[in-house]
């Protein structure tokens, strides 16, 4: 009952991802290539928000445990106000510093010039993407996940229809291309805030009233900072090193980044269950901690990674089968469905490895060891990138080897993290 709205909710994410490169695969390599690589260069960016997100989510899912539940209000409103001033600060490095760093490691001029007009508009988003985290964060440590249900619709919705006025154009408008895909997802974000506001104030889940009088705690922010500031570093690493791993494949050539991106939306969607029991690890054992049933942290992690590799079966079986017609989704080039196939193949397995990697180190972080979690990732991630650089640059072995080190991360993730949950007492970190 946990995972599947949160299943949703990552799909929220993962659609826009979808929708936009549904549309702007028929406009052509260039504009699918650029939008889908500034895309993920955004979404680094969120991500950092998202970091923190996960350590509210931890101390949240802890005090609900507990039963403790008129701390999870003032917990709240210090994720609010720092998730704000997070959010501007974001917006400020990604307008003065995209266009040097897009400029400096992306080699095409084409890719570039489209990326950045692309960036300039998404970026606006950036706030709403970040209070968006926070909320779902919330949500999944009580486990009142079905706002996250009502708004992945709401933003799919809007996302859709917006994408489509705005790209080819309408009576109303005129074409607007790549910016227009831009504009539309943040229309996405701005309608997911107003219903998480809008559904927070009404419902009142646990009590909580975000609009009371605010006192800042000083020593509460600390503790929320210390969860925080790690898992801000492990997405920082983890987002880096797959926007580094696209910037590789982008040297290989303008084809190679097409193929990339194409899969890439296919190998988010067939992985949605994985990142949705992972973060149902990571809530369940803080809050298995907080109620004091710590032996019962390795059984449950055991039933979510075989409840999470079947649910990975059917769509992973499903692209397997029928590749053709599931890249037919994005793209009407022969050719680029073509050389997409064989990494389809190839991500489909990719998965399995995945989910099991991702619910073990969330199980890490889930404890309130955040920075273990950082150093485990680091780890996995020296190796993840020397693999895709060896292939890409070294031997020059093509897109699908490259693609390889895919594999080699989950299983890594997963021999690392499972040794730690079985062999360290990690279950007694106080937050």
């Amino acid at each position: 009952m946990i995972t599947y709205p949160i299943m949703i909710g990552m799909l929220s994410q993962t659609l826009i991802t979808l929708v936009d490169t549904a549309f702007l695969g028929r406009l052509g390599e260039i504009e699918l290539g650029a939008a889908s690589m500034s895309g993920i260069y955004y979404y680094f960016y969120t991500t950092l928000a998202w970091g923190f997100a996960i350590g509210v989510q931890i101390i949240i899912a802890r005090r609900f445990g507990e039963k403790n539940y008129n701390r999870i209000s003032i917990v709240m409103q210090h994720g609010l106000i720092f998730i704000l001033l997070f959010g501007g600060l974001l917006f400020v490095v990604i307008s003065s510093f995209s266009d040097m760093l897009m400029s400096n490691f992306v080699a095409s001029k084409d890719i570039y010039r489209v990326s950045m007009e692309f960036i300039e508009h998404r970026k606006f988003g950036i706030f709403f993407a970040s209070i968006n985290f926070l909320f779902r964060s919330f949500y999944i440590g009580i486990s009142n996940t079905k706002s996250i249900t009502y708004t992945t619709i709401a933003m799919t919705i809007v996302n859709v229809v917006f994408d489509a006025m705005l790209i080819f154009g309408s009576p109303f408008n005129a074409p607007m291309g790549v910016a227009g895909a831009a504009i539309a997802s943040v229309m996405a974000e701005i309608t997911a805030t107003i219903f998480f506001i809008a559904y927070t104030t009404i419902t009142k889940p646990v009590e909580i009233r975000l609009f009371r009088k605010f006192k800042f705690e000083s020593e509460l922010m600390r503790r929320i900072l210390s969860l925080s500031l790690p898992t801000i570093g492990q997405k920082f690493l983890s987002y880096g090193a797959w926007l580094a791993f696209f910037l590789i494949i982008e040297k290989i050539g303008e084809r190679a980044l097409a193929v990339t991106m194409l899969c890439r939306s296919v190998y988010m969607l067939i992985g949605i269950p994985a990142f949705a029991f992972a973060a149902t690890a990571n809530t369940l054992t803080s809050r298995l901690i907080g109620e004091n049933s710590i032996n019962m942290v390795r059984h449950t992690l055991l039933k979510i990674w075989k409840f999470g590799s079947l649910c990975i079966l059917l769509p992973g079986a499903i692209v397997t089968i029928f590749p053709e017609y599931c890249l037919m989704i994005y793209t009407d080039s022969p050719e680029l469905i073509q050389a997409s196939v064989p990494i389809l193949y190839l991500a489909a397995i990719t998965q399995l490895s995945m989910c099991a990697g991702l619910i073990y180190f969330e199980c890490v972080s889930g404890s309130g060891n955040t920075a273990h979690a950082l150093i485990l990732e680091g780890m996995v991630l020296v190796g993840y990138l020397f693999l895709a650089w060896f292939f890409a640059i070294k031997i020059e072995a093509g897109v699908f080897w490259v693609w390889t080190s895919e594999i080699f991360y989950g299983v890594l993730c997963f021999v690392f993290c499972f040794t730690y949950v079985y062999k360290y007492n990690w279950g007694t970190k106080k937050i």
